[in-house]
C-alpha cells in the first residue's frame, strides 16, 4: 500500500465503542500508545474491524498539532506525547518527527514560524494533537 500521507502507524484494534451513525475505534499502536479514530459504522462494517485485528492509523502530517506544557486543556481527542526526534526546516514549514515510543515516530508539518514561536528543538518533549476524526483507518 502506498500513500501520500506522512504518518502511516500500525497497532491493533483494542476496542470499538458503537454509534448510531458513527463509532469509535482504539488502535494499539504501542504499550500505553493509543489513538482514537471515529468512523461510521458501516465503515467498520466493510473493513471487519474488531478488538484483536491489526489495522494502520493513516493521518496527514498538517494535522497533527504539536504543543509543549503540561495539563493541556483541549479538545482534540489524541494527546500523544513523545519528544522531538528531528526538525527540517523550509522556506515556509517544518517538518517534525516525533518519537512517541514503541519504534514508532509520528511526523508534524507546522508553520516555520509555529516551530520558531514554540522553540522546538530536537530532545524536546512534546504533545501531539489529532481529532480522532482525522485519523483514517485501513485494513490489509
Amino acid at each position: 500500500m502506498k500513500t501520500s500521507a506522512r504518518n502511516a502507524l500500525r497497532g491493533v484494534v483494542s476496542r470499538v465503542t458503537p454509534g448510531a451513525v458513527n463509532s469509535e475505534v482504539v488502535l494499539r499502536l504501542a504499550d500505553g500508545v493509543d489513538i482514537v479514530a471515529i468512523l461510521t459504522r458501516r465503515s467498520i462494517d466493510d473493513l471487519e474491524l474488531a478488538p484483536g485485528r491489526p489495522a494502520i492509523a493513516l493521518i496527514k502530517s498538517s494535522f497533527v498539532i504539536l504543543a509543549k506544557g503540561d495539563n493541556l486543556r483541549t479538545s482534540a481527542r489524541n494527546q500523544i506525547a513523545g519528544t522531538v526526534a528531528s526538525r527540517e526546516d523550509g522556506a515556509v514549514n517544518s517538518e517534525i518527527a516525533v518519537d512517541i515510543g514503541g519504534g514508532k515516530t509520528l511526523t508534524a508539518t507546522v508553520t516555520i514560524e509555529s516551530a520558531l514561536a514554540l522553540e522546538i528543538a530536537v530532545g524536546d518533549p512534546v504533545v501531539a494533537l489529532i481529532k480522532a476524526p482525522h485519523v483514517i483507518l485501513a485494513v490489509e
